[in-house]
């Protein structure tokens, strides 16, 4: 069976990783990930909320409101949140998560209780495992 040659470590930080796409392509995607998942979230909340009727103004109004606030607040997250400490950068994800969930469970009808229970779940769920994840993946 082969076997990759070993490497000391120096040899390992040097190569460094390999970067697919360039910088522009990055700078673009930290606009247009946010602003398309936005949309599709903002899709999302005015579907739950018009409950199969018809689509009005004031409907899609909604849509593009919630769409521009995920988009901003996942824009600020993505930027501000690395910087914080690992506990820090789970809790702020899981509020995140935990909020958009249960926003979208509130808007198709469901109960304050069981919307903030849900929330609640979803952003425990998720701060742990953001937290694993940070605590595992911490640069030495």
């Amino acid at each position: 069976m082969a076997h990759a040659a070993p490497r000391s470590r120096a040899a390992i930080e040097r190569s460094g990783t390999t970067d697919v796409f360039g910088a522009r392509t990055h700078t673009a995607a930290k606009i247009a990930i946010p602003v398309l998942l936005g949309l599709v979230y903002g899709y999302w909340a005015a579907g739950n909320r018009r409950d199969a009727g018809p689509i009005t103004g004031w409907n899609l109004l909604f849509g593009f409101l919630t769409a521009l606030v995920f988009a901003v607040v996942l824009m600020a997250l993505l930027a501000l949140a690395p910087k914080l400490p690992r506990e820090a950068h789970a809790v702020t994800w899981g509020a995140f998560a935990g909020a958009a969930v249960g926003f979208l469970f509130s808007q198709a009808g469901g109960s304050v209780l069981r919307s903030t229970a849900l929330a609640l779940a979803v952003a425990a769920g998720t701060t742990l495992l953001m937290f694993y994840r940070y605590y595992t993946h911490e640069p030495t």
